[in-house]
């Protein structure tokens, strides 16, 4: 009894050691430090970075100046007066939020800027990573630089459109 329990076990064992899933682990952020192209991108990015800033800074500046400039003044204009400056006032501070928002808001044109200067060289790296997975039999390859993130899944192990069918949805 005990010699069949024991091969029992032993072919168990063998099944799931067979069938067992292969992976990896990678850094893409120190994968796209090593790059030359990454770091030059970068720096571009950096510097349409630092023109916006700058030019933003000189626009608020500019605004602080207009509100200091009302606040002594004040006193002294019209209801009209003040009326008009305070939509001048209003319509600047507006203007500057809007090129900010432009500038570096979500799909503004740094987003824009990256995803012309960045992406291509993440999609190398991306497409290195599938070759790798593909050569050396990897069923998961998982990326350590941001937490863990699955970077490749073996589309067989992909139980996605089972999820799909027991919610219901085709």
């Amino acid at each position: 009894m005990k010699k069949i329990l024991l091969l029992a076990f032993l072919f168990l064992f063998a099944a799931f050691a067979g069938n067992a899933q292969r992976y990896a682990i990678i850094d893409s952020k120190y994968i796209l430090e090593k790059i030359p192209d990454y770091k030059e991108a970068q720096k571009k990015l950096d510097g349409f970075s630092e023109v916006w800033q700058k030019d933003l800074d000189q626009r608020q500046t500019a605004l602080d100046k207009m509100f200091k400039d009302y606040d002594a003044e004040q006193v002294m204009l019209t209801d009209v007066l003040k009326k008009k400056r305070e939509d001048e006032l209003y319509n600047k501070e507006k203007e500057l939020r809007d090129l900010q928002k432009k500038r570096f808001g979500f799909e503004g044109d740094l987003f824009k800027k990256r995803q012309e200067l960045i992406k291509p060289i993440q999609d190398r790296v991306y497409n290195a990573v599938q070759k790798l997975a593909v050569e050396k039999l990897y069923d998961f390859i998982l990326d350590k630089s941001e937490g863990i993130t699955v970077i490749f899944a073996d589309p067989k192990l992909d139980k996605s459109d089972d999820v799909l069918r027991n919610l219901g949805v085709k």
